[in-house]
């Protein structure tokens, strides 16, 4: 099955629309090939700011509808608590809104971004994704990553290039309770990363410290802006270090 022989038999679809490289290509597919599409962006403490805008920009240059919901994710104990398998209750209360939005809307499917590169075994909110009946066309037609990202480049998207970003929970180990605190020291830190030219890197919370974890090539530029980094997140954290196991690029 190809992209557009999904959309030839569910025309009309909802999105779970994150603004990165998977869902915007998915979106761009849609309005290629569908008949009607509308996206959803989930608002919480767990999405920095700038996937919200890079979202709104690729749903503006595509002339497509967004729609941006909130959710309180913390305010969701078995999220909250952080458990190990926390993505799958994540995905239950983000996913269930979106499902109640769209079928307001008229939508009477939904899907998300999850390509042909994800291993479900890896990722607990699959397992929520199936239980909730949302459909994965990318990953259902066989697309990987790469192959997402060349069609992206070709459909001159802007997102083909952008790196992969995980939620800002993912930042804090399993059992640690997240906080809007730990969420906002988090989301300031890697902010101020960005703004030092740094990409594909992880800040990760450990017993109150900063674990800056960067891509081999990158950790002489952290050496250079070491001064710069300690005093900016000494305001944030108890301590900073760096995990000298370099972060694979993607």
């Amino acid at each position: 099955m190809t992209l557009q022989d999904f959309f030839q038999q569910h025309p009309d679809t909802a999105l779970a629309f994150s603004g990165g490289v998977d869902s915007a290509y998915l979106l761009y597919a849609a309005l290629n090939w569908g008949r009607r599409v509308r996206a959803y962006f989930v608002r919480s403490a767990f999405q920095p700011d700038f996937e919200l805008r890079d979202a709104q920009r690729l749903a503006d240059e595509l002339g497509a509808s967004l729609t941006v919901l909130d959710v309180d994710v913390l305010s969701v104990p078995r999220i909250a608590e952080n458990p190990p398998d926390r993505c799958y209750y994540c995905k239950q209360t983000l996913f269930r809104t979106v499902l109640d939005a769209a079928a307001k809307d008229g939508f009477p499917v939904l899907m998300d971004g999850t390509n042909a590169s994800d291993n479900a075994g890896e990722r607990p909110g699959m397992r929520a994704l199936q239980e909730l009946r949302v459909r994965s066309p990318l990953r259902e037609c066989g697309l990987s990553k790469d192959d997402i990202r060349q069609l992206s480049r070709a459909a001159g998207l802007f997102t083909w290039e952008k790196p992969a970003y995980a939620c800002l929970a993912t930042r804090i180990p399993a059992g640690d309770r997240i906080t809007a605190e730990k969420l906002r020291n988090v989301e300031a830190a890697e902010d101020f990363m960005f703004s030092l030219g740094f990409s594909d890197f992880r800040v990760r919370l450990l017993n109150g410290c900063a674990r800056i974890q960067i891509p081999e090539g990158q950790i002489p530029r952290l050496l250079e802006h070491r001064e710069a980094v300690l005093r900016e997140f000494s305001q944030l954290f108890t301590a900073v270090l760096m995990d000298l196991e370099a972060r694979g690029e993607q």
